[in-house]
């Protein structure tokens, strides 16, 4: 969610898109549980014994399964210890007829919620409770397999809280388990069961949840299987019919279609629609998590739970077009080559196989002469191991300068990142740490919004064998950048050949009215891929049909549709809402604006920009008192907002409150010192009161943003005398 100075009166920072991000996709196929076209898995079984056997007992098999005596007491241990958050004990009870959680409260009332259900296994286990309105929760206490230990589910995911909108830093401490963020119904229910639907009812905010089976079924990847089973029961014996009505993965799809059946689930993205088919196309789908995402270190090394697909996308492996998720992993999950590796490695690398003393530079029965020690290292977030899909050479001066992960100190534990460093340059003619550093130094200054490498930034996205993560992920930082030299680089993106880049260029245009931006948004309208045209659409949003080309109206009018349907998909989540509003505010709907801040306000109470954002509505009504105690209530809930801070500054200003105005404003200045427009409104409001003050901030202003010519000349010297000055 970014800054960026929206060029009309009023509030100047209107807070953007909003994505919810989930760590896996929508059921394989939106239907209700009860559709009649699907029969479960125990129908395969007849014919497919084996493959039955495999898949019942794998971990996509068994992703979610109701909590029994005997899977307490075959694979947990006894909670010994209560685990205290904040001012509760917390104790799971694993006895015969018990399976519960104990909590226990200051005073000593005592609450036992049931474990119902359990998510997981191969790591870590979760434990799902029911509670009011129909909600499944996680439960505060979940188990460590490998180091059979029990532990605290929030606190174990502390790095996902800062990166959320309404789960800031400042609150991640206090953050209860009952959070929207840890409730199976609205978080992690897609991948862990199949077929479901969530029947959720906005008028009650009620959940009446249903699915066919827990755990990934057969289904969930090769579709209904009803008419299969019958044109097949129909065949003479030893027959087989021409179409199974099936959908057959390893033999009917492509390698990109392979790839995105799996990245429905395995990766870390947001939901546009509700009905991803495996064999269509993610993007038509699914927005991605890249690397503005601070669970990303700048190299795009993970740091937080990402799951796959983003790092899979940065592989030469995945760049080579070859090889697909099933080379590796069968249809149940299962790892292919589990006895041995590097055989999944030999097909296309055999020169390296041939001669791996000198390519490892370690001996060849040893640990570090495996290709997944080097390419694949592991990381853990949350007690889960993640091995890393971008199968990239260890990079062990990133982390020296970024503080990311890298292989070598994997196993060498008793050694820095430096030391790692040199080893690696002193066996590599070729420097190949110096363009990592050189690309992900281009991602932090971004985030820090601190452009003066931008030549480099606009030749990194101009260069014909970019990354499309890391493209992308610039084009999505460069939104905030005041620099006018962007759009055109932004335009050109909007043809890049991957949907990811031209997605995330559609976005950054948003705030450019320029005409040929204009025609290059409305063209993207009618891109091939969903994600394109819906994130045009949204940039379009408010522009009069006159002021776009002629032959490119249709496309903006039929994005726009899809780009609507997007709002609700998710109706229990308060960003559909939030960009529901921001759509319509855009639009010139401001009242419609409001309605749509305030459900995202209920559905997310401590979420500051709907505050924000309804703020600015409410000025476009000339409501500022509205406006001011919205503002009010979000800096209550994130002090350390300074586009909070900024906007309650304007509406002060406006509102005759000089001094109070000139507080907020201060306080925004000093939360982000790149924020010229909170210099400038300052500079001019102490110019009577402190010119000296006043000067310094104008100077400041300008500086920041030498491409504003307004800024120069209020920066100018205080002269009445001097013609021009930036005197009143």
């Amino acid at each position: 969610m970014g800054l960026r100075t929206a060029r009309r009166p009023g509030l100047v920072a209107l807070l953007g898109l909003a994505l919810a991000w989930l760590g896996g996709g929508l059921p394989g196929l939106a239907v209700a549980a009860q559709d009649p076209g699907f029969a479960g898995s125990s129908s395969c079984r007849p014919c497919h014994e084996q493959f039955y056997g495999l898949w019942s007992t794998s971990r996509h098999g068994l992703a979610m399964q109701p909590y029994t005596d005997a899977l307490g007491a075959g694979l947990l241990t006894p909670q010994t210890e209560d685990l205290v958050a904040g001012e509760r004990r917390y104790r799971a009870f694993l006895g015969p007829g018990q399976g519960f959680v104990r909590e226990t409260g200051p005073a000593g009332d005592v609450t036992d919620y049931p474990m119902v259900q359990v998510l997981g296994g191969k790591n870590v286990c979760y434990f799902l409770t029911p509670l009011e309105r129909g909600r499944l929760q996680t439960l505060p206490v979940a188990y460590d397999v490998a180091a059979k230990a029990w532990f605290d589910t929030v606190a174990s995911g502390q790095r996902l809280g800062p990166h959320a909108p309404g789960t800031g830093a400042a609150r991640r401490e206090s953050l209860d388990w009952r959070d929207p963020a840890y409730t199976f119904n609205t978080a992690c229910h897609d991948c862990h069961v199949s077929q479901l639907s969530t029947n959720y009812d906005a008028a009650t905010d009620t959940y009446h949840t249903i699915w066919r089976e827990p755990g990934i079924n057969c289904e969930t990847c090769h579709g209904p299987s009803d008419a299969h089973n019958a044109v097949c029961a129909a065949a003479p014996r030893g027959t087989a019919p021409e179409d199974l009505k099936i959908l057959r993965i390893g033999k009917d799809f492509t390698t990109a279609q392979r790839n995105d059946a799996c990245a429905a689930c395995h990766a870390k993205m947001a939901p546009i629609t509700a009905g991803f088919v495996p064999g269509e196309r993610f993007f038509d789908h699914f927005d991605l998590i890249l690397l503005e995402n601070a669970d990303y270190s700048p190299d795009g090394r993970d740091l937080g739970e990402n799951f796959t697909f983003t790092s899979w996308l940065s592989s030469p492996c995945a760049h080579s077009g070859r090889l697909d998720c099933i080379f590796c992993h069968t249809s149940s999950g299962r790892f292919r080559q589990a006895a041995d590796p590097d055989q999944a490695c030999l097909p296309c690398h055999q020169d390296k196989a041939a001669g791996r003393d000198k390519h490892t530079r370690h001996g060849a029965d040893s640990p570090g002469a495996r290709c997944i020690s080097c390419h694949m290292p592991k990381t853990r977030f949350a007690r889960m191991a993640r091995s890393d899909h971008s199968m990239r050479p260890p990079a062990p001066a990133a982390t020296a300068r970024f503080g990311s992960p890298n292989a070598c100190q994997g196993c060498h534990t008793d050694k820095d990142a430096a030391w790692a460093g040199g080893h690696v340059r002193q066996w590599r003619t070729r420097d190949y740490q110096a363009s990592v550093l050189a690309r992900a130094t281009l991602i932090e200054q971004a985030r820090r919004r601190d452009f003066s490498a931008l030549p480099a930034m606009l030749d990194y996205l101009a260069a014909s064998d970019h990354d499309a993560v890391l493209a992308a992920s610039l084009v999505r930082l460069l939104r905030v950048c005041p620099d006018a030299r962007t759009w055109p680089a932004l335009r050109a993106a909007l043809t890049d050949a991957s949907p990811l880049v031209r997605a995330s260029a559609a976005a950054s245009l948003g705030e450019n009215r320029e005409p040929p931006t204009l025609a290059a948004l409305a063209k993207a309208c009618a891109d091939p891929v969903r994600l394109v045209r819906i994130r045009a659409a949204e940039a379009l949003a408010g522009v009069l049909p006159q002021a776009l080309p002629p032959d490119g109206r249709r496309a903006v009018t039929d994005a726009t549709a899809e780009l609507i349907a997007t709002f609700s998909v998710r109706a229990d989540d308060w960003t559909g809402s939030y960009n529901r509003g921001n759509f319509l505010l855009r639009s010139g709907d401001p009242a419609g604006a409001i309605a749509a801040y305030a459900t995202a306000a209920r559905l997310r109470p401590d979420a500051t920009a709907p505050l924000v954002n309804a703020a600015m509505a409410k000025a476009r009504q000339n409501d500022l008192a509205g406006a001011e105690a919205a503002l009010r209530k979000a800096r209550e809930l994130d002090p350390q907002s300074a586009a909070v801070a900024y906007n309650l500054g304007l509406v002060l200003a406006q509102r005759g409150q000089a001094g109070e105005a000139a507080e907020a404003l201060r306080a925004a200045f000093t939360l982000d010192a790149t924020l010229a427009e909170a210099a400038y409104n300052l500079g001019l409001l102490l110019r009577a009161t402190d010119p000296a003050e006043a000067r310094e901030l104008l100077r400041q202003a300008a500086a920041l943003r030498p491409d504003n010519p307004k800024y120069a000349k209020a920066a100018q010297p205080l002269d009445p005398a001097v013609p021009g000055s930036g005197a009143p």
